[in-house]
C-alpha cells in the first residue's frame, strides 16, 4: 500500500497564500534532509524551534536563500507519526513552499501520498483506525457540532466503548472455547442461562451505541433540503429567510426562479444544503421548461423536501399532485404567508400533522421549521457516539451476530456452533478499530485525506 521505511515530505497547510506555510517531513532521514536544506552549521535540537534559511545551490555563487524559516524537530516516538518529524514553517507563498518540497525530494525524500502521515501514525500505534478517520473528519468539519463529534472520536470515546464490548465478548468466547477443550468432563465453564444473559447484555450495549447513529450521520454528512412548490408560494423568500440573506431574487412575477440556487447553512450544528427550485407549472418557454425539469430532478435526490404551499390562496391541482408525489418521501409541508388572510385551514387536511405554518415576511414559524429540518436536534446535549457509516454497518453486523448466537442457543446449539457467530461478531468489532481489516479498506479510508496529513 504505502512504503514505510523511507522519508516523506509534503506541504501540510492549505493551498493558497497566507502568512505562514508548513512543510512536513517524516521518516528516518527527516533530520538529515532538513539539515541539508538549511544554512546552519549546528545540528537541530529536539523540540526546539530553530531560525534558519533554506538555501539552494547555484551554478556560479555557491548557494542562495530561498526563504527564512523556523525549523522544529519532533524526535521519535514523541511525534505525530512516532517517527522523526521535522516541520519547516516558512512564508505562505505556494511558490516558496513548493520549492522547499522540491529541494527536500532532491535531498532524498519522497512526496507523500494523501493521508500518509496519518497512516504512519496508525501503523505505529499512535492512533487506531477510528481515531485516524476522526482526524479527516476534524479537518473537514464545517460546523461546531461536526468538530465536536470528530474531536470526541479522536479522544477515543468510540475506541473505549468498542474495547469494553470486545473484552466482554472475548471473555464469552474464551469460556465457550474452554468448554470445547473438556468434552468428556461433563463440565461447562458457563451455563446456558448465564451465557444467554451475557450475550443479551453485550447486544444491548451495541444497541445503545446504535441509538445515536441517525443523529450522528446527520451531523457528519449533513442534509440536502429542496424547496419545491408552484410559483409565488414564497419558496425564494423562505430560502432567503433561512439563509439570513437575500440570495434569491424575489418578485411578484411568477416564474422568477428559473435555475437551482444552492447554499449551505448551519442549522443547530447540522450542515444543511438548501436548494431553491423553479415553480412547478406548465412551462411558458424552453428556459422555464428546463428549470422545472431540474426542480423535479432535485426532488428525487433530496434528503428532505420542503413542500411550500400558499396559505393565502386556495389549493390547486398542482399542489395536490405535489403532495401526493412526495407522500412517501421525507418532507415538511410548509404553509407560508401566515401574515396574509387565510384561504383554507390546514387542520382540515389529512396531512395536517406534517404542517409548519410560516411567514417569510415576519419570520413567524421559522424556528419551528429549522427544528423540523434537522429532526429536533436543537436540544441535543451529548455528542452522538457514531457518525461514520462504516462504523455503523460493522456494529450492526456485530449485533446481528450476537442475535443469531442467542437464537441458536435457544434451539439447543452447542458451544462449537455458537462460536461461529460469536467470533464473527468479534471480528466485526476489530474491523471498526482497524485491528483487523483488508488493505483495500485501509487504502479507501486514507485516500480521502489531504496530502500533508
Amino acid at each position: 500500500m504505502f512504503s514505510t521505511d523511507d522519508t516523506i515530505v509534503a506541504i501540510a497547510t492549505p493551498a493558497g497564500r497566507g502568512g505562514l506555510g508548513v512543510v512536513r517531513l517524516s521518516g528516518p532521514a527527516a533530520v538529515g534532509i532538513a539539515g541539508a536544506l538549511c544554512d546552519r552549521a549546528s545540528t537541530l535540537e529536539p523540540r526546539h524551534a530553530t531560525l534558519a534559511r533554506i538555501v539552494e545551490p547555484t551554478e556560479h555563487v555557491g548557494t542562495r536563500a530561498v526563504d527564512e524559516v523556523v525549523v522544529t524537530w519532533f524526535a521519535r516516538p514523541h511525534s505525530y507519526t512516532r517517527e522523526d518529524v521535522v516541520e519547516i514553517s516558512g512564508h505562505g507563498s505556494p511558490v516558496l513552499l513548493e520549492r522547499i518540497v522540491e529541494l527536500a525530494i532532491r535531498a532524498g525524500a519522497r512526496l507523500a501520498e494523501p493521508g500518509e502521515f496519518t497512516f504512519r501514525a496508525y501503523l505505529n500505534g499512535r492512533l487506531d483506525l477510528v481515531q485516524a478517520e476522526a482526524v479527516a473528519d476534524l479537518v473537514d468539519a464545517v460546523t461546531p457540532a461536526q468538530a465536536r463529534a470528530a474531536m470526541d472520536q479522536l479522544d477515543g470515546t468510540i475506541t473505549e466503548a468498542i474495547g469494553q464490548v470486545h473484552a466482554a465478548l472475548f471473555a464469552l468466547i474464551a469460556k465457550c472455547e474452554a468448554s470445547l477443550d473438556f468434552p468428556d468432563e461433563g463440565f461447562h465453564f458457563i451455563q446456558p442461562a448465564d451465557l444467554r444473559a451475557a450475550m443479551a447484555e453485550v447486544e444491548g450495549t451495541l444497541e445503545n451505541l446504535l441509538d445515536t447513529a441517525d443523529q450522528g450521520r446527520l451531523i457528519r454528512e449533513g442534509r440536502d433540503v429542496v424547496l419545491t412548490g408552484r410559483p409565488n408560494t414564497g419558496k425564494s423568500s423562505l430560502f432567503n429567510a433561512l439563509l439570513g440573506c437575500g440570495r434569491a431574487i424575489v418578485t411578484d412575477v411568477p416564474g422568477t426562479t428559473r435555475d437551482l440556487l444552492t447554499e449551505r447553512v448551519d442549522l443547530h450544528g447540522v450542515p444543511v444544503t438548501l436548494v431553491d427550485t423553479a415553480g412547478l407549472r406548465v412551462p411558458e418557454d424552453s428556459i422555464e421548461r428546463e428549470g422545472v425539469s431540474r426542480a423535479r430532478g432535485a426532488q428525487v435526490a433530496a434528503g428532505m423536501t420542503l413542500v411550500v404551499l400558499d396559505g393565502s390562496a386556495a389549493l390547486t391541482d398542482v399542489d395536490r399532485q405535489l403532495l401526493a408525489h412526495t407522500a412517501s418521501s421525507p418532507r415538511v409541508i410548509v404553509v407560508n404567508k401566515t401574515d396574509c388572510a387565510r384561504a383554507w385551514d390546514p387542520a382540515d387536511e389529512p396531512w395536517a400533522a406534517e404542517v409548519v405554518l410560516t411567514s417569510a415576511v415576519t419570520g413567524d414559524g421559522l424556528d419551528r421549521l429549522r427544528e423540523r429540518i434537522v429532526g429536533g436536534m436543537s436540544d441535543w446535549r451529548d455528542t452522538p457516539a457514531l457518525t461514520n457509516l462504516r462504523h455503523i454497518a460493522l456494529i450492526e453486523a456485530a449485533r446481528d451476530g450476537l442475535a443469531r448466537a442467542r437464537a441458536a442457543l435457544d434451539q439447543g446449539a452447542t458451544e462449537e456452533l455458537l462460536l461461529v457467530d460469536l467470533n464473527d461478531a468479534r471480528h466485526r468489532l476489530e474491523e471498526v478499530t482497524g485491528h483487523r481489516g483488508a488493505e483495500d479498506v485501509l487504502r479507501h479510508i486514507f485516500s480521502r485525506f489531504c496530502i500533508g496529513k
